[in-house]
């Protein structure tokens, strides 16, 4: 599926964006049911840093939470975000979640304070914020560069917030480097112009 396909409408867009948005928070409503039922197994998940084994936890981490309060936060900012973000083309919106949750792992491992762990969407919420306030500009679309706009009139204030190193029991590394690898995945997957046809 491509949101490039000639044939798709914005309509078709919006309900596909829409269904794999709410599959993918009913996916983590379910993760942390199974938690809890399991006396928190799952929260294992997280990334404990610069312990080599918990490379292997640098995926699951964005889809495991601490506690339904923790789930609740994150539910509204990833469907509105990721349903902004995903109208733009299924295949493109996989690849910059790929790219944000790996580099947001890897970082969050690297850098996080010893003997913690870290998990949760919001690293990859914050990379989707990051990606929709600059895309329409590196892209040059109107109605990307509107989305932009509209997304840090909502959230910027609390992202900024996310951001300070004061709150405790905060990933302020995690929601850093989530938003850097945003702004990155706007450069590298951005989408390129077609090439004009020129008649001989």
């Amino acid at each position: 599926m491509s949101g490039t396909h000639p044939e798709w409408s914005w309509g078709d867009r919006a309900v596909t964006a829409g269904k794999l948005m709410a599959g993918w928070v009913a996916l983590l409503w379910l993760l942390e049911v199974i938690d809890v039922a399991t006396g928190h197994a799952l929260d294992a998940l997280g990334i404990v840093p610069r312990v080599p084994s918990e490379l292997a936890d640098v995926l699951p981490a964005a889809f495991v939470h601490f506690g339904f309060a923790h789930v609740a936060a994150n539910t509204v900012p990833l469907l509105v975000l990721g349903f902004l973000a995903a109208l733009g083309g299924i295949r493109r919106f996989l690849a910059v979640c790929a790219l944000i949750v790996v580099a947001d792992g890897l970082g969050v491992w690297l850098l996080s304070p010893a003997h913690t762990n870290t998990a949760g969407a919001s690293g990859l919420i914050f990379g989707l914020f990051g990606f929709l306030l600059v895309s329409g500009f590196v892209e040059r679309r109107p109605l990307g560069v509107l989305a932009g706009v509209l997304v840090a009139a909502v959230w910027g204030g609390s992202i900024l917030a996310g951001l300070a190193p004061t709150q405790s029991g905060v990933s302020w590394q995690g929601h850093l480097i989530g938003l850097a690898a945003g702004v990155a995945a706007a450069f590298v997957l951005r989408r390129r112009p077609a090439p004009r046809e020129l008649p001989l």
